[in-house]
């Protein structure tokens, strides 16, 4: 049983003695009203109502519950976006608190509000209750306001140009773990911080590794060591919130990134569009190696191995390091070997960047490479 039903639960049990005790109560107030009533009809009122105070407790129940939980929900938030130190100085400054309004409060009693007409008798409770949730607000709000005064002491003694990134939390996506790319971004510098690994991602990584197809497995493997050297190059922290109510693993991602309020870091286009529509920031390692990918302009050159023909008579096919695809004219010739080349255009297509160029070589080196391999083909 998941811990959201064992709460709904326990509060529906709570809501229906309670229910059933309200009705018990009115039942005993309302009993002078009916001397009139047989022994039966009594007793058959007081059943009447007790039932129908645990009807209204079960009715009551399930929405308290939702939220009662979606508090709990938000406070936990709340308290994880704060430092240890910001918690602990809050706990202290909240029983500072509670101690003055105990003070507070033997004062307030010595008050008599009988003399206020119709409510005097619940002014002084109402106060008590008042000034000691008050006073606890502003011992846990000062306290940890203690935090941020000697945090900012101590940026101005170190220097107002140093900033801290340590604080910034993303929510990571299986296929970055599997990618194999994050730990040379993490040694830029390009990103830092906290890397939130939701125990679901952990559970499909987990499930490559184990897998029986050999591709797969080492992907896995590979991804666990990625993770396992990150630790020593930032924080990782294994997010265990089970999301039972979503299915997939993306609509599980997007409602972590939005309870975090947290970037996500992914490869796929797809949960790229969905996070996008519900308003999370989404990173993408792809679009960032696209975007840092070498421009090379028209009349700039550029060494290049030729790997195979291309599909014009003449043209030789090469691909720059980060995979973008070089086509050079007159170069047909120069399969396995690197040239020097003269870009001619740019060309944006779907599948990515494609670079036209020319062999830079000239004809009488072209002219004497020829002799000689019909030389060698002679031989």
């Amino acid at each position: 049983m998941s811990m959201q039903k064992t709460v709904g639960v326990m509060f529906s049990f709570v809501f229906i003695i309670f229910g059933g005790l309200c009705g018990y109560s009115i039942a005993l107030y309302t009993e002078g009203f009916y001397h009139s009533l047989s022994q039966m009809g009594r007793m058959t009122n007081f059943l009447s109502l007790i039932l129908l105070g645990i009807l209204l407790g079960l009715t009551v129940a399930p929405p308290f519950t939702r939220l009662a939980l979606r508090a709990v929900d938000a406070f936990a938030l709340s308290l994880q976006r704060l430092s240890v130190q910001e918690v602990l100085m809050g706990s202290a400054g909240l029983l500072f608190g509670l101690i003055i309004a105990f003070f507070v409060n033997l004062a307030l009693r010595q008050i008599d509000f009988s003399s206020i007409p119709a409510v005097g008798t619940y002014v002084g409770p109402f106060l008590i209750v008042l000034s000691t949730i008050f006073l606890a607000l502003m011992g846990a709000f000062f306290g940890s306001r203690l935090v941020f005064i000697h945090s900012f002491a101590e940026l101005l003694e170190s220097g107002a140009g140093q900033r801290n990134w340590g604080d910034q939390r993303f929510v990571v996506d299986t296929s970055v773990i599997i990618d194999g790319r994050l730990s040379e971004i993490v040694d830029t510098g390009f990103i830092s911080g906290t890397l939130v690994v939701s125990r679901f991602v952990l559970d499909e990584v987990q499930a490559k590794a184990d897998s029986p197809r050999e591709s797969d497995r080492l992907r896995g493997k590979r991804a666990l060591d990625l993770l396992d050297s990150l630790r020593a190059k930032m924080t990782i922290k294994v997010e265990q919130r089970p999301y039972p109510d979503l299915k997939t693993v993306d609509a599980k991602l997007v409602k972590l990134a939005q309870d975090l309020k947290s970037p996500l870091l992914t490869n796929d286009v797809n949960l790229q569009k969905v996070a996008a529509l519900q308003n999370v920031k989404v990173l993408n390692i792809n679009a960032l190696a696209k975007a840092v990918k070498p421009i090379y302009l028209p009349g700039e050159s550029l060494d290049i191995q030729i790997t195979r023909p291309g599909k014009e008579s003449g043209q030789g096919v090469g691909f720059l390091d980060d995979g973008t695809m070089v086509v050079v004219d007159n170069a047909r010739k120069k399969v396995g070997r690197e040239v020097e080349c003269i870009v001619t255009s740019l060309v944006q297509t779907a599948s990515g960047r494609m670079i036209f160029a020319r062999y830079a070589g000239t004809p009488s080196t072209d002219a004497n490479e020829e002799e000689k391999e019909s030389e060698t083909t002679q031989k």
